[in-house]
């Protein structure tokens, strides 16, 4: 897993790379992850969600599981 420091920069990076499509870039990278069966990938996924939630302003966690 990666550290918290990374997890963030990877979340501002997918958020400055992909903007308002942020949520949907990591709902598919968990989705192939998913079909992968990658439980590393898919948790690492989940922790950039919740910080590129967290980034854009939302209160609550936007579903991405």
């Amino acid at each position: 897993m990666l550290s918290d420091w990374e997890l963030w920069a990877c979340a501002n990076h997918v958020l400055k790379t992909h903007g308002e499509n942020a949520p949907l870039h990591v709902a598919e990278q968990i989705g192939a992850l998913a079909l992968a069966q990658d439980e590393t990938g898919i948790a690492t996924w989940k922790a950039i969600a919740k910080r590129v939630a967290e980034l854009m302003g939302k209160d609550r966690l936007t579903r991405l599981q």
